[in-house]
């Protein structure tokens, strides 16, 4: 026998006998009654409690503080001894339907993906996306690969990501946001940079993802 068919005869033998499965409860809260100025203060509140840095401002300035999430984030990385780019030069990717407007000030290269590799994304400074919906409860952003968000890929290898939210996409609770996502596109579900405390308790960031990540809400 093998260990696997040692471990589902398990399963079956304690399930041999057991009352059938009642209805699962859904009377749980699905909405907030928060204000969108509530909203978007409360996931502020949650994005820094999980150490990301995050930048309001409205429409008209959105090009700048993209600029200025950047360009904080790769002083900070020069701070810490790491790479920004070949000459001191960063370059960032970019999904294939982001705005172009929202690059428009930054003091870096924009690489449009267009099915780089994995080593190729590696060598890039950070990636700027849009998002489909954020929880403000608990600090959350989703990508579902649409055009502004581009793959998961390019979300997942380079070491920054600075994240467009705009004040429509807040909402308050998770089954919220869930009702406007499509369950059959590849969801990301973003809460923070990447981190880990599995080792002894010590938080390490950037193990499975950026360790760096940027916010910027707009409205």
């Amino acid at each position: 026998m093998s260990a696997r068919e040692d471990v589902l005869d398990r399963v079956r033998s304690a399930l041999t006998g057991a009352r059938p499965v009642g209805p699962v409860p859904r009377d749980y809260r699905t909405t907030g009654a928060q204000s969108s100025a509530e909203l978007l203060d409360l996931l502020t509140d949650r994005l820094v409690d999980y150490k990301a840095g995050v930048h309001r401002t409205d429409e008209a300035g959105l090009a700048g503080a993209v600029a200025g999430a950047v360009a904080g984030a790769l002083a900070a990385a020069v701070a810490a001894g790491r790479s920004t780019g070949a000459g001191g030069r960063a370059r960032l990717v970019v999904p294939p339907g982001l705005p172009p407007a929202w690059t428009a000030e930054l003091d870096a290269d924009v690489v449009v993906d267009d099915g780089l590799t994995a080593q190729q994304l590696d060598a890039l400074q950070g990636v700027i996306t849009a998002a489909r919906v954020a929880v403000a409860e608990t600090g959350t952003f989703v990508l579902d690969a649409s055009p502004d968000q581009g793959r998961r890929a390019i979300t997942l290898v380079p070491d920054l990501h600075v994240c467009v939210l705009f004040a429509a996409q807040v909402v308050a609770t998770v089954p919220e946001a869930v009702a406007l996502l499509d369950p059959t596109r590849p969801l990301t579900w973003v809460s923070g940079p990447s981190a880990t405390s599995d080792i002894e308790l010590v938080r390490v960031e950037g193990v499975h993802g950026p360790r760096t990540l940027e916010v910027v809400l707009v409205g």
